[in-house]
């Protein structure tokens, strides 16, 4: 042993060990077998409290303890009431920390082990992790796990919690209501603690991101007063801190939140020309049908990054999913949902299908690119949503990153002042629309956003919108040509609209024409930006 690592040792002889003892969710018999030798080893016991002296720790361990235990009791200054710290409950904790592990580092200094106890596990949401970060580094440590009070929930419930590649998303209560709606919407399965006087706002939050139905409540999961029930029917009052509301797997049951009578899973069925095989569309019970409902996503334009948190809620809440056999690959596979993929050119039997399974109670999602309601599927679904046998299915449209804003980040700000929206495909509307308008929005010095430039079976519409453009526009104006942002073919350039070649653009391209005012501008790393000033100057 080299010289160094002996008075390594020597000095770790000579100063006590700290134990972080992880003692589970409150039945004491689910303390692990090293959790109770590390505490009737120990010297010195340490346990927070509030100021009314009980603690539930200690409560757990209490049969492990000796006569002649040394215990440190750690007494909140301050729990949920104020305080006249000057500063603040933040700063009358952080002086009660600091001043806790003076008193358990001058029992390590004098050779003795400590043992801090802790409800569930040391690491998660505890408090010896405040001792752990001021001692860990300057004494030998030693974590000893323990089981969460949410595998206890769970466990409790006796559903799964996740499965699959399912995420499990943890939350405190104490979150801003508005956040915890966002991330409950997008959630798999989900755990809320700290509830107690939170519970309202949680409430609220379950009920906005349409999870309420699903959600579980679980009070001192493994303790003598025990209680579960359906967090819906949970009398706000009656909430104590040691409390959590459990967003189970929805792999585990019926897809999604609860929906009595609704169908049974089928397998995946291509919709062509608007129909579907039989087997893929099942008949409701003879009862009165479940409601269904059509939601139309937006996907944004490219992968799950830029993806709202509604919208991946609607997506994993969702019975059945239609859309173009493209986007609907960029949708994870969840068990229990059906996939209805289609030819991108059949957009209002597309529709109709969706609603149809609506009107037998499925929950559908049609999924379109970007944002519905910009050249998307929100206009198909909602125009035949407006006749009959449709009038009465609920239809919502959740909105998505456009295509133009993303690409329009990537060259730094050239929608930074009044812009247009055109799209050069012929298909659905005659050339001389498309060019009177590209006219007018030329005359009127906006930045154009054109979305469909070309295709395979389109080649000379971007040649043709070029011309008109320089009618207006200067050669050198900048144009942006993105093609796959946000994919994995990502290109981004900037050109003269003198210069635009009509070969290099396809339907996965946008074009941005700036407008008399936009500049092209190279910065000192060589990165080439594209703005156009928010002041347009006076006539």
């Amino acid at each position: 042993m080299s010289e160094q690592q002996e008075r390594h040792t020597a000095a770790e002889a000579a100063t006590g060990r700290l134990y972080g003892v992880g003692l589970g969710p409150g039945d004491p018999s689910l303390m692990t077998v090293r959790a109770v030798e590390v505490v009737a080893g120990a010297d010195v016991v340490a346990y927070h409290s509030a100021r009314h002296g009980r603690s539930i720790a200690r409560s757990i361990a209490a049969r492990h303890l000796r006569p002649d235990h040394i215990e440190e009791r750690l007494v909140y200054p301050v729990t949920t009431e104020t305080t006249d710290h000057p500063g603040g409950y933040r700063g009358a904790l952080e002086e009660f920390y600091e001043e806790a592990a003076a008193r358990l580092a001058g029992h390590l200094d004098a050779g003795r082990s400590v043992a801090l106890l802790a409800e569930g596990d040391p690491l998660f949401y505890g408090s010896y992790m405040h001792m752990h970060k001021r001692l860990a580094h300057r004494y030998p440590t030693e974590v000893v796990p323990g089981v969460t009070s949410v595998s206890a929930a769970a466990a409790r419930l006796g559903t799964p919690l996740v499965e699959g590649e399912e995420v499990l998303t943890v939350l405190p209560g104490t979150l801003p209501e508005e956040e915890l709606t966002a991330r409950l919407a997008a959630a798999d399965a989900a755990v809320v603690m700290k509830l107690g006087r939170t519970f309202p706002a949680v409430r609220r939050a379950l009920e906005r991101s349409g999870r309420l139905g699903g959600a579980r409540y679980v009070e001192r999961a493994t303790m003598a007063a025990e209680r579960t029930a359906p967090l819906a029917e949970v009398d706000p009052g009656s909430v104590p801190y040691f409390s959590m509301a459990v967003l189970p797997s929805r792999a585990g049951a019926p897809h999604g939140d609860p929906a009595p009578g609704g169908p049974a899973a089928t397998t995946d069925a291509a919709v062509t020309a608007g129909t579907a095989p039989a087997a893929a569309r099942p008949e409701p019970p003879a009862a009165e049908p479940p409601a269904g409902e059509v939601v139309v996503v937006g996907l944004g334009p490219a992968g799950p990054l830029w993806l709202t948190p509604e919208a991946r809620g609607a997506l994993a809440a969702a019975e059945d999913l239609v859309g173009y056999t493209t986007y609907l690959g960029r949708v994870p596979v969840r068990p229990g949902q059906r996939r209805h993929a289609s030819d991108n050119k059949v957009e209002s039997e597309r529709a109709e299908f969706a609603l149809d399974l609506a009107r037998k109670g499925h929950r559908v999602a049609v999924v379109s690119s970007g944002d519905p309601g910009v050249f998307a599927m929100a206009t198909a679904v909602l125009e035949v949503a407006s006749a009959d046998p449709y009038r009465e299915v609920p239809v919502r449209v959740l909105p998505g990153m456009t295509a133009a804003h993303a690409a329009a980040a990537r060259a730094g700000a050239p929608l930074g002042h009044d812009y247009a929206v055109v799209s050069l495909s012929d298909r659905l509307k005659p050339w001389e629309v498309i060019a009177g308008r590209l006219r007018a929005a030329a005359a009127a010095d906006l930045v154009l956003a054109l979305y469909n430039p070309g295709s395979r079976s389109r080649v000379h519409q971007v040649g043709k919108a070029r011309e008109l453009l320089l009618e207006h526009r200067p050669p050198h104006t900048p144009v942006v040509v993105a093609r796959d942002v946000g994919g994995p073919e990502e290109s981004v350039r900037i050109v003269r609209l003198a210069e635009l070649d009509p070969d290099e653009v396809d339907m996965r391209t946008i074009l941005l024409v700036g407008s008399t005012q936009t500049r092209a501008v190279t910065r000192g790393d060589g990165r080439q930006i594209v703005w156009t000033p928010r002041r347009y100057p006076d006539r």
